[in-house]
C-alpha cells in the first residue's frame, strides 16, 4: 500500500508518535551511530529498537506508529452480557453507568458469567452508536431532526419558488383609537435570490386576503425601478397555515398556473430562509423604531408610530438597505442575484385581471327588478335589466364595496353600483360595524325606556323584539 495513504489514514497522534521513533532512530538510519549508542542514550531496550528499524524499513514512516489492536472495540466478556449491558443503557428511563453496572453485575452472578468490570461497562455504553441512543432516548421525532437525511428545495433560477409566510413583529404601534396594538407582517419572498417580492402590513392577523395582498404586490410591477422582483412563480411554497390552504388559494394557483406545495406539518424543511429575514427585520430595522419589544413584550421606548407610518419606513428598509445588501451565502445582493439571470418574468393578462382572481370572493344572486341585493345593499346597471329573474355570479372586494362585477353564464355583464356608496370607498368590515353600532345604540334606547318604565310603574315594558345574530366580520375572500 502507498506509504502517503497509510500516513493519511493514521491519527495526529500516531503520526506525531511515528515521526517521534524515526527522529530517534535517524542517527543509526544515516549511519552517524551505533543502534546500541542510540539505544544506550534514550533508555530503550535494544529488542525494541531492532523491531523499529526492521518495520521502518518494510513499512516506511507508516511503520513506526504504533499498530492498533484489532479488537481494540470488542469487549472480552459473554456477547449476550454485552447486549444486555446495551439494552441496559437504552431505556427509556436512561439509567447511568454506575446503575447498569450494578444491574450487569447481578445477572453475570446468577447466570454463572465473568462479573464486569465498571471500566468495561461504561466503556460499552459510552461506544452506542449516538443515533440509537437519541432514538432510544429522545423519540422518533429528536432522531429525524438531528439524523434524518433531508430533502431540502433549492430553487435553481429566479421566480422558480417562492415563499409566503407571516409574524407578528416585535413592536408596539398606536392604532386609530391611540391604543396600543402589535402589527403583523406578510412576506413574499424569492427563494433563490432572497429578495421580498411583496408584502403587506396588517393590525388583523393572518387571513387569506392578507395573503392575497401581498401575493399581489408581489406579482405585478413595481413603480419603483429600484424594486424589479415581479412575475408568476412557478412553485408557491407556503406552511399549512388555513389562508394558504383554503379554497380561494387553491383557484388562484389553478387560474395562475401555479404551484401550490406545502411543507410537511411540523418539518419545515427549506423555510428557514424566510424566517431569518423575520430576524433580519428585527437586528436592523426594528430596533431602531420607537415602540421597540424584544419578543413582543414591554415596549423599550413608548409606542409614537401608526401602522402607516411603520409601513413608509419599513418600505425605504427594504429598498434602501435590504435589497442593496450583499449576502455572503449568495456573494451577490438579492437585487443582483435576481436580475443575474436576465429573464423576462412570466406576467398575467392584466392588473384587472390578477385583481379579479386574488381580491375578490365570489357569491351567486338573483336578479331582481329594482337590481341585485347583497349584504342589506343594492346594486344597480341598466344591463341587469336583461337578466332579471335569473341567477348571476358576483365578484366584489372586501375592501371596497361600492361596486361589485356580475356574471353570467361565466362571461362578464357589467359592474353594479350601490348609489348609497357611490364615490366613496367603503370596505365590508366598515359596513358590518357600523350596522353593529346602530343596532347597539338602539338598544341602549329600549333598555333606558325599559328601566323608565319599571320605575314609575313597576312592570316591565314588553317589545317585541326580533333576535338577529351579528354578522361575522369577514377576514378573507
Amino acid at each position: 500500500m502507498d506509504e502517503q495513504l497509510v500516513l493519511a489514514a493514521l491519527s495526529e497522534t500516531e503520526r506525531d508518535q511515528a515521526l517521534k521513533r524515526f527522529r530517534l532512530l535517524q542517527p543509526f538510519l544515516e549511519g552517524q551511530a551505533t543502534l546500541s549508542a542510540v539505544t544506550r542514550d534514550h533508555k530503550i531496550p535494544l529488542r525494541t529498537a531492532q523491531r523499529w528499524v526492521g518495520r521502518y524499513r518494510q513499512y516506511g514512516l507508516a511503520g513506526l506508529a504504533r499498530r492498533r489492536r484489532g479488537d481494540r472495540r470488542q469487549h472480552r466478556m459473554a456477547p449476550l452480557l454485552q447486549q444486555l449491558i446495551e439494552g441496559l443503557a437504552l431505556q427509556k428511563t436512561r439509567p447511568t453507568a454506575a446503575a447498569v453496572h450494578r444491574q450487569a453485575t447481578e445477572t453475570a452472578s446468577q447466570q454463572g458469567w465473568k462479573v464486569p468490570s465498571y471500566s468495561s461497562v461504561y466503556a460499552i455504553v459510552r461506544s452506542l452508536d449516538p443515533a440509537l441512543v437519541k432514538l432510544a432516548h429522545h423519540g422518533t421525532k429528536a432522531y429525524q431532526d438531528s439524523y434524518d437525511l433531508l430533502y431540502r428545495r433549492e430553487a435553481s433560477r429566479p421566480n422558480e419558488i417562492w415563499q409566503a409566510d407571516h409574524s407578528p413583529l416585535d413592536v408596539w404601534l398606536l392604532d386609530d383609537g391611540d391604543q396600543r396594538a402589535r402589527p403583523w407582517l406578510t412576506i413574499v419572498e424569492d427563494d433563490y435570490s432572497r429578495a421580498v417580492a411583496g408584502y403587506y402590513l396588517t393590525f388583523e392577523h393572518p387571513s387569506a386576503l392578507n395573503t392575497s395582498l401581498a401575493l399581489r404586490q408581489a406579482i405585478w410591477r413595481k413603480a419603483d425601478p429600484h424594486w424589479p422582483i415581479c412575475g408568476i412563480p412557478q412553485i408557491f411554497y407556503t406552511d399549512h397555515g388555513r389562508d394558504f390552504t383554503s379554497l380561494h388559494m387553491e383557484q388562484v394557483a389553478a387560474d395562475l398556473k401555479m404551484q401550490l406545495v406545502f411543507s410537511t406539518v411540523g418539518k419545515p424543511r427549506g423555510r428557514g430562509r424566510i424566517e431569518r429575514f423575520f430576524r433580519t427585520v428585527n437586528q436592523l430595522f426594528l430596533h431602531k423604531q420607537p415602540g421597540y419589544a424584544p419578543g413582543g413584550g414591554k415596549p423599550v421606548t413608548r409606542p409614537q408610530l401608526s401602522l402607516s407610518a411603520l409601513q413608509k419606513r419599513f418600505h425605504r428598509f427594504l429598498l434602501d438597505e435590504y435589497l442593496p445588501r450583499r449576502q455572503q451565502e449568495l456573494q451577490a445582493t438579492p437585487r443582483e442575484r435576481w436580475e443575474a439571470e436576465g429573464f423576462l418574468p412570466q406576467m398575467p393578462e392584466s392588473l384587472e385581471h390578477l385583481d379579479l382572481l386574488l381580491l375578490t370572493s365570489a357569491k351567486t344572486r338573483r336578479v331582481r327588478r329594482d337590481g341585485i341585493h347583497f349584504h342589506n345593499l343594492r346594486y344597480v346597471d341598466v344591463t341587469l335589466a336583461a337578466y332579471i329573474g335569473e341567477d348571476v355570479i358576483i365578484r366584489y372586494d372586501p375592501r371596497d364595496m361600492a361596486e361589485i362585477r356580475v356574471y353570467h353564464q361565466d362571461s362578464f355583464i357589467c359592474r353594479a353600483v350601490c348609489q348609497e356608496l357611490a364615490g366613496r370607498i367603503v370596505p365590508l368590515k366598515e359596513i358590518i360595524r357600523a350596522r353593529r353600532r346602530r343596532r347597539k345604540a338602539l338598544r341602549e334606547v329600549i333598555k333606558s325606556h325599559e328601566q323608565l318604565v319599571k320605575l314609575y310603574l313597576g312592570t316591565e315594558l314588553e317589545v317585541q323584539e326580533e333576535v338577529i345574530e351579528d354578522e361575522p366580520i369577514p377576514t378573507a375572500p
